[in-house]
């Protein structure tokens, strides 16, 4: 149970660096701060919801498409979050696809580098 509230926060942590990322970066990407605390929820709960989804569908229908697996989660998920009223703001195809490209990177990344750090931590606890 601590294993699995500890990823959803480095799912947080990580969705709302990257979508500071984005804000700082890409000058088609806007949010405002209500926005944004509801951007970081939706696409953390909507790629919690949609990798797995998106693999099972990707597995039986485009094996080509397998390793596009995380961009197109992270794709689906930003446009779910710029359909909240308050949510992001995105304008122009370079700015989507920066924006995928961004928040892919710095999730994977980020939930891979800090994971390894807070387990790494938790396990020699263990054994000393």
């Amino acid at each position: 149970m601590i294993r699995l509230l500890l990823r959803a926060a480095i799912s947080l942590v990580t969705v709302a660096v990257a979508l500071l990322i984005c804000l700082w970066v890409l000058p088609g990407f806007s949010i405002g701060f209500a926005g944004f605390l509801v951007a970081v929820l939706v696409f953390t709960i909507a790629q919690a919801i949609l990798a797995p989804l998106i693999l099972k569908i990707v597995t039986r229908h485009a094996e080509a498409l397998l390793g596009g697996i995380g961009l197109i989660s992270t794709f689906v998920a930003l446009l779910i979050a710029s359909l909240f009223p308050s949510g992001v703001h995105l304008s122009g195809i370079v700015t989507w696809v920066l924006a995928t490209l961004i928040i892919w990177v710095v999730t994977a990344l980020g939930g891979w580098l800090l994971a390894a750090l807070i387990f790494k931590k938790k396990t020699k606890e263990r054994r000393g």
